[in-house]
């Protein structure tokens, strides 16, 4: 996505319901997050209260409160469906089950991160910001620390949330993987800042701190 005139109005023009919306929106999501949300070819529902340490060979992925449902898609409009399932087709590549909650509790991706890793019964989990940031956490890190960071979301494809995915599991079953390769754009981020401060505003917006993490079902059929 550039940031031409089309996007920076679209962007203006984002900031301004966000404003107008106020407390209502807010008020909204409280109300009815519980329910199935549809987008494209992805539906979320939420399906009770997040439990810790199912199993041991399973990797916990942490979506973001807006994922799939204020937010379908990432800041260069990478839908939050092919992401998700990339990432847990890596995990299952590996021999390992995939687990989504999601966390109203907070938009920060390395908390976020840290708190799939408590509740993942390898102690290995993944953060995934609605607008694509994503790391891998280990439970014993410091929520500041993590395995493996991916700041530059407009640079990740498909292909690499596949392979963090499948690195998250190796992690996971003790091994010891080579990070995953990613690009490296120094202007990215004066080029995406706007549209990446939108995004996470809109996510901050979905915070519920009365929540606890919830478990996830998801569906990929159309």
């Amino acid at each position: 996505m550039q940031l031409n005139e089309d996007t920076i109005r679209q962007i203006v023009v984002s900031v301004l319901e966000d404003m107008s919306e106020g407390n209502t929106n807010s008020n909204t999501n409280k109300q009815n997050n519980s329910a199935a949300v549809k987008s494209g070819d992805l539906k979320i529902q939420e399906i009770g209260l997040a439990e810790e340490a199912r199993s041991n060979d399973e990797v916990v992925i942490a979506v973001g409160p807006a994922f799939g449902d204020k937010l379908s898609k990432t800041m260069i409009d990478e839908k939050h469906s092919n992401i998700l399932r990339e990432i847990m087709a890596g995990i299952e590549e590996e021999g390992l089950k995939a687990r989504v909650v999601k966390n109203y509790i907070t938009a920060d991706v390395g908390f976020m991160g840290h708190q799939a890793a408590q509740l993942s019964g390898s102690g290995i989990g993944i953060g995934l910001q609605s607008k694509g940031t994503i790391l891998i956490h280990q439970k014993d890190l410091n929520p500041l620390a993590n395995l493996e960071l991916f700041p530059q979301a407009p640079l990740l494809t498909l292909e690499t949330y596949r392979k963090i995915g499948k690195n998250a599991a190796r992690y996971a079953k003790g091994e010891n993987p080579d990070p995953v390769p990613t690009q490296n754009d120094q202007m990215a981020r004066p080029k995406y800042q706007a549209i990446s401060a939108v995004l996470y505003n809109k996510e901050v917006k979905c915070l519920d701190k009365a929540k606890k993490v919830v478990e996830l079902a998801v569906d990929f059929s159309k």
